[in-house]
């Protein structure tokens, strides 16, 4: 340990660990601090339930926005794979059980699949248009990701006005009201722009706008790739990666302050040895901006609130389907529950009342089907697989008074949701740990908060910028900037941060390595 370093980055989640690379590779002397026992913050995969050898993406479990360009310059030989499907939705209409099927790339079974469930082909076609115009704008922004922010004006003039006033001036549920008919396939389009959001579609603040336009920007593709090995894979990849490098990582550093003045910086630390302090010319913060306030002695004017129930299930057997699609393909993709776009305003209005929606929208994804590297030799030969459920719409707010009650009571509805769906029951294909105990875990925002300090459970760090600049003054610069030059954030807390893509940590990176 050294008493000065050229960059001290506090938190060890994947951004700082890409922006300790670039800048240890670089030949700065790099310092990263870690609270916990190991880096990766909320991207990693660990053994949940006991005594049985499954590693499950635990909090953060996809990867779209990693830009394959940070991939290559930092030589993480990741694999990322895509899913042989992009959505099924299964839907109950006059008494009949159907499924939406979305494969990917799409063919002949996706047309039939909306002509099966909406009667014409004309829900379809309005899908092909949409999302090939949604295309052409995440082909424009996504090179500009890993460069200085673009003015509005200008990323407004390499994309269709139409189009632009449409996404990006206008609230999404208009959008989607003009184009679709069809009640499950407008919520299929519509529930992209609430995951980790808590907005209704037609909210004037665009919040939902934004949280749709970073789902769909990816490598300008928009795909969602699963990490072989999960999402710890992505994390010690970048590890390895820093410390080749010649970055110095060390755990179990809870930061107690960080101090800069425009020229120098100071971060202090407890730590197994005790307290410890040390000067640097750049502090980077990972972690999100209140807690930054926090460690600045400063009080935060932001106080991020997170809005979703993350569900955790160890299954013996993919359960058998009231439509009689094959489970193997249906939880392929995302599988989405109870998300028409009726049922995403009425819980999105339920949750803002104060009490948790009856009918909870959710989506169910299976890291197995596609990596099954996650589980032990013995847990693929049987049939086991992992579920991920994420529900939409759970503000932290409903769980203020009583968390332990209003996580079971939230977690037993979504279960209920997908139950109905099912042909046989869902207890009945959950496997059980050592203690005999279901292989059932669920986190509420104040669970995420306290296991991986995002305050407010927020898993954005607070609500997603545009990834541009609104600001003229801020043409030209990174988006990592705070009110002290030597200062940056480096976390998803930064313009154009959010999600697992490695932009906070790279653009952090170069605010210092292009002055």
């Amino acid at each position: 340990m050294m008493d000065f370093y050229d960059v001290v980055i506090v938190g060890g989640g994947h951004n700082g660990l890409v922006a300790a690379t670039y800048l240890a590779q670089a030949g700065l002397t790099t310092l990263v601090l870690e609270q916990q026992p190991h880096t990766g913050g909320a991207a990693v995969s660990q053994q949940v339930f006991p005594g049985v050898d499954a590693k499950l993406s635990r909090y953060s479990y996809l990867v779209s926005l990693l830009p394959d360009k940070v991939v290559a310059d930092l030589g993480l030989g990741l694999d990322l794979r895509s899913r042989a499907v992009a959505s099924y939705t299964p839907v109950r209409r006059s008494g009949r059980d159907l499924g939406l099927l979305v494969e990917r790339p799409e063919g002949p079974a996706t047309r039939a699949s909306f002509a099966a469930l909406t009667g014409s082909d004309a829900e379809y076609d309005a899908w092909t248009a949409f999302y090939g115009s949604v295309g052409s704008l995440a082909a424009a922004v996504a090179p500009t990701l890993l460069e200085p922010l673009q003015s509005a004006a200008d990323m407004r003039s390499r994309v269709d006005a139409a189009l632009w006033d449409e996404l990006i001036e206008r609230p999404f549920g208009e959008s989607v009201e003009r184009r679709f008919a069809d009640d499950t396939v407008r919520g299929v389009v519509a529930t992209d722009s609430v995951i980790g959001t808590f907005a209704g579609l037609h909210d004037e603040s665009l919040i939902q706008n934004r949280c749709f336009l970073y789902h769909l920007i990816g490598n300008g593709t928009g795909e969602w790739r699963v990490p072989v090995g999960g999402m710890g894979a992505v994390t010690d990849a970048l590890a390895a990666a820093a410390r080749r490098a010649g970055a110095s990582l060390v755990t179990n550093a809870s930061v107690t302050s960080v101090e800069a003045d425009g020229v120098r910086g100071s971060v202090t630390w407890l730590g197994g040895d005790g307290e410890r302090s040390v000067d640097c010319s750049y502090v980077l913060s990972n972690v999100a901006p209140a807690t930054l306030d926090a460690l600045r002695g400063r009080d935060s004017a932001v106080k991020p609130e997170g809005s979703q129930l993350k569900i955790n299930l160890l299954l013996s057997r993919l359960p058998a389907l009231k439509s009689g699609d094959d489970p193997a393909r249906a939880f392929a993709g995302t599988f989405h529950i109870d998300e028409d776009y009726s049922q995403l305003e009425s819980a999105y209005q339920t949750a803002a009342s104060g009490a948790l929606p009856s009918t909870p929208p959710s989506e169910v994804y299976c890291h197995s089907l596609t990596d099954p590297s996650i589980l032990s030799p013995e847990l693929v030969a049987s049939g086991h697989h992992t579920l991920t459920v994420f529900g939409v719409h759970f503000p932290a707010r409903l769980f203020a008074s009583d968390n332990d009650v209003a996580r079971a009571e939230a977690a037993r509805r979504v279960l209920a949701g997908l139950d109905s769906y099912l042909a046989e029951p869902l207890e009945d294909c959950i496997a059980r740990d050592a203690n005999g105990n279901l292989c059932i875990e669920a986190k509420t925002p104040y669970d995420i908060e306290e296991s991986v300090g995002m305050p407010g459970g927020h898993i954005f760090h607070g609500d997603l910028q545009w990834p541009w600049a609104t600001d003229d003054a801020d043409t030209g610069r990174w988006g990592t900037e705070t009110d002290v030059a030597n200062l940056l954030l480096c976390g998803s807390g930064a313009r154009r941060g959010g999600a697992v893509s490695g932009l906070g940590g790279h653009n952090a990176a170069m605010t210092i390595l292009t002055r």
